[in-house]
C-alpha cells in the first residue's frame, strides 16, 4: 500500500516499503533519461522487495504549456507534502525570463545542502591520468551567496540609488554604470552546512573535511565561512573532530576539519586529489568546483545531485546537467545523472542495498563497454547503445 514518507524522531525518515515519491520528468532531454532512470530503479526496488509510487508533478516548459506556470504551487505542495522527490533538467534562461527553477525550489523548500559526491567508474575516460584517485564529496551551501539574487540592473535609478547608498554610508566607491550584486553569507547557513558535512564525514569514516574559501580576499563572508566552521568544530565536534590549527594536522582517532583557498583548490584537485575527501564550501565556490571534479571522471553527464535539508527531511535529488534540447526525443544521451541522483536518493532513504545494487551494475555495464554516445566516441572497443539500452544493460547486470 502506497504511502507517504514522514518524519521521526531524532530527525530520521520514516520510509515504507511503498513511498510516494514524486517526480519532474525534465525538460529537453527529460522524455529520454527519466524513463531509462526509472526502469532502473523499479528493476533494483523489486530485487529487494520494495516498489515506489511514482507521481508525476509538473515544472518547467511542461508545467507552462499545460497549466502556464514554470512552477506550479501543486509541485511545490507536493515536494513539500510528501518529503523526497527527483527531477530531470529544467530549462533557465540565460539573461532574462524566469529565474532558475532548481535554484527557486532549493529556496522555498530551504535546502540548504547540495551534494555531490564525485567519483570514477573503472573504464570511463578521462582526461586526467590518476581518475581513480577522485573520491570526494561535496556539500555546497544551497541558499546564500550570489545565487540568493540581490542585485540590481546597470543604468536604472535603483542602482543609483543604490550606489550612492553604498559611498555616502560606507565609503564604497563603485564605477558608474555598474550592476550590483549582494552576497550575503551568514553564520547560521554557514555553520548548519559544515555541520551535515562533518556528520556525514564522521558517518561513512571519511578522515577529512576542507572548508573551501576565497577568504583572503573577502574576509567577511568567505573568510567568515572558515571561522564559523572551525568555531562549530569547538563547540559540538571537539569529542570526535579537531580543526588543523589545533592539532598541527595531526589529528590521531580524530576527523581532521582544514581549511584550502578555492583558486588553489581547483590546483591540489588535479594534482593531489586524493588529499580531499569531504568538501564544505560556498555556494559559487561549490557549484564550479562540483562541475570541474565532474570533469575529471567522465563529466557531467553521471554526475549525481542531491539538495537536502537534514532538519525537516526535505530532499530533491536531480540530474546535475543541462535539458540539451537539440537531442530531446533521440534516446541517446547518457542517464547516468539521474540514476546516480537515485542512489544517493535511496541512500538517504536507508535503501542501501537498492542504491549500491544499481552502483554495481552500472560499474559493471561500464565496464563491459556497453555505453552511450558521450563514452563510446572516446572508448576503443565500445559498443554504443541508446539511452534506453543502456538501462536495460544496467537491470540485466544487477545483483
Amino acid at each position: 500500500m502506497a504511502e507517504p514518507i514522514v518524519m521521526g524522531e531524532g530527525d530520521r525518515l520514516e520510509v515504507p516499503d511503498e513511498p510516494i515519491i514524486p517526480f519532474i520528468q525534465g525538460d529537453g532531454t527529460g522524455v529520454d533519461i527519466w524513463p531509462a532512470a526509472r526502469t532502473v530503479f523499479d528493476a533494483a526496488c523489486r530485487k529487494y522487495g520494495k516498489s515506489i509510487a511514482w507521481k508525476e508533478v509538473l515544472a518547467g516548459e511542461k508545467a507552462f504549456d499545460e497549466v502556464g506556470s514554470w512552477l506550479p504551487d501543486e509541485t511545490v505542495d507536493a515536494f513539500r507534502t510528501y518529503l523526497i522527490g527527483i527531477k530531470g533538467p529544467l530549462t533557465t534562461p540565460v539573461g532574462g525570463g524566469i529565474r532558475s527553477l532548481n535554484v527557486a525550489l532549493r529556496q522555498i523548500l530551504d535546502l540548504y545542502v547540495c551534494l555531490r559526491p564525485v567519483r570514477w567508474f573503472q573504464g570511463v575516460p578521462s582526461p586526467v591520468t590518476h581518475p581513480e584517485k577522485v573520491d570526494m564529496v561535496i556539500f555546497r551551501e544551497n541558499t546564500e551567496d550570489v545565487y540568493a539574487g540581490l542585485e540590481v540592473e546597470a543604468g536604472t535609478p535603483e542602482v543609483e540609488q543604490l550606489r550612492g547608498i553604498l559611498y555616502n554610508q560606507f565609503g564604497f566607491k563603485i564605477r558608474e554604470g555598474s550592476g550590483i550584486g549582494i552576497k550575503p553569507v551568514s553564520e547560521e547557513g554557514s555553520k548548519r552546512l559544515i555541520r551535515a558535512a562533518i556528520k556525514y564525514a564522521l558517518a561513512h569514516g571519511r578522515p577529512t573535511v576542507t572548508l573551501v574559501h576565497k577568504g583572503n580576499i573577502q574576509k567577511f563572508t568567505e573568510g567568515a565561512f572558515r571561522k564559523w566552521g572551525y568555531e562549530l568544530v569547538k563547540e559540538e565536534f571537539s569529542d570526535v573532530a579537531v580543526g588543523w590549527d589545533d592539532c598541527g594536522g595531526e589529528p590521531g582517532d580524530r576527523l581532521l576539519v582544514k581549511d584550502n583557498i578555492a583558486d588553489i583548490t581547483f590546483q591540489q584537485v588535479l594534482t593531489r586529489a586524493d588529499e580531499f575527501s569531504v568538501i564544505a564550501t560556498t555556494n559559487l565556490n561549490g557549484d564550479y568546483l562540483s562541475d570541474a571534479l565532474a570533469a575529471q571522471v567522465g563529466g557531467i553527464g553521471i554526475a549525481p545531485g542531491a539538495n537536502i535539508n537534514y532538519v525537516t527531511g526535505h530532499g530533491i535529488f536531480e540530474a546535475t546537467h543541462g535539458t540539451a534540447p537539440k537531442y530531446a526525443g533521440q534516446d541517446k544521451v547518457n542517464p547516468g545523472s539521474v540514476i546516480l541522483s537515485g542512489v544517493l536518493m535511496f541512500e538517504h532513504l536507508g535503501w542501501d542495498d537498492v542504491g549500491s545494487s544499481i552502483v554495481s551494475a552500472m560499474a559493471k555495464t561500464i565496464a563491459d563497454r556497453i555505453v552511450t554516445y558521450d563514452f563510446a566516441r572516446q572508448m576503443q572497443g565500445a559498443t554504443q547503445v541508446s539511452c534506453s539500452e543502456f538501462a536495460s544493460a544496467i537491470v540485466d547486470r544487477l545483483s
